[in-house]
């Protein structure tokens, strides 16, 4: 399964980076806005030198002409960007009408397979079920992740799964056990993946040992 960083953040972006374990990255309004004075446009070019792989830009539209103009207009950034689109009718429609430009598209917010079937069908490359958003509400968000898995297997769809909404490094696993493609992290989750005590502790003794010879 591939690792996406869920971030706008550059410094976080350089740092995942160096570790050699990046396929991508997506953001959203919400990250972007994070990132006070920075232009939308330079952070995702600056992304894209950064990261080789798909860097998922959201539009901010909600009708389907507002959305492709939209996406026209991110996907001359850079040839790596990926148009993120809502999970509704419109979405549908901006995802029809951007496959005829050969634009690639993430359908986001997705909560029932449904969604993900439809988004499939009219031409999405990604689709982003929101794990943790659904296990919020009580109900096992991986088995929407499931779902859509078998969906996708029985009906021979080519459309990959991406994680998103993860809030802890057990989703990751789950996700890849539940058949998604990509995972799509927080920096912090991906922080705390490589952290247990027992790492910690066999290191100590390693080195405890070492100077024991001296």
């Amino acid at each position: 399964m591939e690792i996406y960083l869920d971030t706008a953040n550059l410094n976080e972006i350089r740092e995942a980076a160096s570790w050699g374990i990046l396929s991508g990255v997506t953001t959203n309004p919400t990250l972007i806005a994070r990132e006070k004075g920075a232009d939308f446009k330079s952070i995702i070019q600056e992304i894209a030198s950064l990261v080789e792989g798909p860097i998922s830009a959201e539009t901010t539209s909600l009708d389907a002409e507002g959305m492709i103009r939209e996406g026209r207009e991110f996907a001359e950034w850079h040839p790596n960007v990926v148009i993120k689109v809502p999970s509704t009718t419109e979405g549908l429609k901006a995802v029809h009408g951007l496959a005829q430009h050969d634009i690639y598209c993430n359908v986001t917010l997705c909560f029932n397979p449904v969604q993900a079937l439809l988004a499939a069908r009219a031409g999405a490359f990604l689709i982003s079920p929101f794990i943790g958003r659904i296990d919020d509400t009580g109900i096992d968000g991986m088995n929407l992740i499931r779902e859509i898995s078998a969906v996708y297997e029985q009906a021979d769809i080519d459309t990959r799964i991406l994680a998103a909404s993860i809030r802890h490094p057990r989703h990751i696993v789950e996700s890849a056990l539940a058949g998604a493609d990509i995972a799509t992290c927080p920096f912090s989750v991906l922080q705390q993946a490589m952290k247990h005590p027992l790492t910690d502790i066999g290191i100590e003794r390693f080195l405890a040992d070492w100077k024991s010879r001296q």
